[in-house]
């Protein structure tokens, strides 16, 4: 046994902190939660499916807990968020499809 190793963890003194590697914003992983949300809202305003719109708002938020690049992620999830509330507003409150049995 050594007496005093300058790499032993257990020296307070040779703790340093983590530090995470710096990621540029092009290498982040895609959010795929994010554009499944964008789909659905979409889906749901140009279709009126309320269960697109639904299933938007919850892909936005599973989005929203993932966020890792504050800046371009809140870009998108707010833009689907917008589609998602435009699609039940739409749904729920809008005018009566043609047709459609009430």
């Amino acid at each position: 046994m050594s007496s005093h190793n300058s790499s032993d963890p257990r020296q307070p003194s040779a703790a340093k902190p983590y530090v995470p590697p710096v990621v540029a914003p092009q290498d982040l992983p895609v959010d795929y939660s994010g554009f499944i949300a964008i789909i659905f809202g979409i889906a749901g305003v140009m279709f009126r499916y309320k269960l697109s719109s639904w299933l938007a708002i919850i892909f936005c938020a599973q989005s929203l807990a993932n966020m890792r690049n504050f800046e371009t992620d809140l870009k998108q999830t707010s833009m689907a968020m917008m589609f998602a509330i435009m699609g039940l507003v739409t749904n729920y409150i809008g005018p009566a499809r043609p047709g459609a049995q009430s």
